[in-house]
């Protein structure tokens, strides 16, 4: 899979914190471990939560346990190999590894025009109250979710086509922790200018749509909001906000360079079940009824 000055690459090794001592990998393998299983466990019981809980089953709940579960898989797509790497000292992955991890992680990324999704959500519940029930049906929920799931497939696929196209010679080692864009093309012999170009357009699209189409729904709310009479309602609305506001903020802040790259994959996924539990009173009141539940039903009645 790719022949260059007749040597053929089956693999690359991935370079990155490769100069951090033993023992500091180690610590950090530690945290990153930690921080990792509470992504996925928190991110799953949002799920859990929104799927047996009916106060949860709402179109605003919907969006959120979708974002989570999409979050379980961003952050599995670096967190898993990048563990291996610092307790291990494995940095060795395949070809084809490399590129499905590549194609994952940027189709993941693209999937989350699920924010989107939810900037829309909350124009129509907050400017449009009366019509709310009429506009955000189950069946168009349904529809909205479908869409940005299928733009993340396209977008998997296309990068997979692609990639398997390039041919390697000769140098092997990646100067990241996962396959990024970046340092992968700067080891391919092929010309990468269409891949480049196609790729930039793909990626400004989607971060500039999503950008404008968000800003766009959060004017018009935060005009909707000037216009309430009430004080208290005006908070309130904007308490609804802000959760989306937060995750947003933190989505646009953390784009560049390979540590940046690492709370990207891990510290937003982290953060996101506290965002949209902790800080939200109908989330944590069903997780008190599903744990009180779990507690009653362990009780030994003869007790």
């Amino acid at each position: 899979m790719g022949v260059g000055n007749g040597t053929v690459i089956s693999e690359f090794i991935l370079a990155g914190f490769s100069g951090l001592d033993q023992r500091l990998q180690l610590s950090l393998c530690l945290v990153l471990l930690l921080m990792y299983l509470i992504t996925v466990m928190g991110n799953a019981a949002i799920i859990f939560l929104v799927c047996v809980d009916n106060r949860l089953q709402t179109p605003m709940y919907f969006f959120i346990g979708n974002l989570a579960f999409l979050e379980i898989w961003f952050t599995s797509s670096t967190s898993t190999k990048l563990l291996v790497i610092l307790s291990s000292g494995r940095r060795t992955i395949s070809v084809g590894s490399c590129f499905a991890q590549s194609s994952f992680y940027f189709a993941l990324g693209g999937a989350e025009f699920v924010l989107l999704v939810m900037s829309f959500d909350r124009y129509v519940a907050i400017c449009q109250p009366l019509r709310y029930a009429a506009i955000m049906k189950h069946q168009l929920c349904i529809h909205l979710v479908a869409a940005v799931w299928v733009t993340g497939f396209i977008f998997l696929s296309y990068r997979l086509v692609l990639l398997s196209q390039l041919t390697f010679c000769g140098l092997n080692k990646i100067q990241h922790f996962f396959c990024d864009n970046t340092p992968l093309f700067q080891l391919s012999c092929s010309d990468v200018t269409l891949l480049w170009k196609t790729e930039s357009i793909f990626i400004l699209f989607i971060v500039l749509s999503s950008l404008c189409l968000t800003l766009a729904s959060y004017t018009c709310i935060f005009f909707c909001i000037l216009q309430m009479p009430a004080a208290s309602a005006r908070r309130k609305t904007f308490a609804t906000c802000s959760s989306h506001l937060t995750t947003l903020a933190i989505d646009v802040s953390l784009e560049t360079n390979s540590i940046v790259a690492l709370l990207n994959t891990v510290l937003y996924p982290f953060l996101n079940p506290f965002i949209y539990s902790l800080r939200n009173k109908a989330v944590i009141l069903a997780l008190k009824e599903v744990m009180k539940h779990i507690c009653t039903q362990n009780k030994d009645p003869r007790k």
